[in-house]
């Protein structure tokens, strides 16, 4: 039997604060530093997550206790670039890449400070659910409206 290697793609390249529409500043916590002295891989997705929830909260899409419709994270990546570390601040890009009838394709940057390309990013896909029964339900227009604001 011949084993033959996938092909190989591109490695993604970084990106730059002009490909992003929207930004979150988020402070790097103590915690959020391994023994290694930079900011874990982990907590890159958890910036993405606070990034994106921030911006449906402040766009009134998203109240976390009572909205009758919610996003549930159904597929999330990273590609890393640089460091991230703490004391510091990461800028946190939002752009949709693709807006579903029941789902939003984000793309998130994360900048160290004031750099002009991203240390890491990755896609961050939301679908949109009933609160009760957690099963896909249709974006309003009213949401869309919003979404499509963030779309290249």
């Amino acid at each position: 039997m011949n084993f033959t290697a996938p092909p190989q793609t591109a490695r993604p390249q970084p990106l730059k604060r002009s490909d992003f529409k929207a930004f979150l500043h988020i402070p790097t916590r103590w915690m959020d530093v391994d023994i290694y002295g930079h900011v874990n891989n982990v907590q890159y997705l958890s910036f993405f997550d606070t990034a994106v929830n921030s911006w449906y909260v402040e766009k009134k899409l998203l109240d976390p206790l009572s909205s009758p419709e919610i996003f549930l994270v159904v597929e999330t990546g990273c590609h890393y670039f640089a460091e991230l570390t703490f004391p510091s601040v990461v800028s946190a890009g939002l752009k949709v890449e693709k807006l579903g009838s029941t789902s939003v394709v984000f793309r998130v940057g994360l900048f160290a400070g004031k750099a002009e390309t991203t240390a890491a990013h990755g896609r961050f896909v939301h679908v949109h659910v009933n609160r009760e029964t957690r099963r896909p339900c249709p974006i309003p227009d009213w949401k869309r409206d919003i979404l499509e604001s963030l779309t290249a």
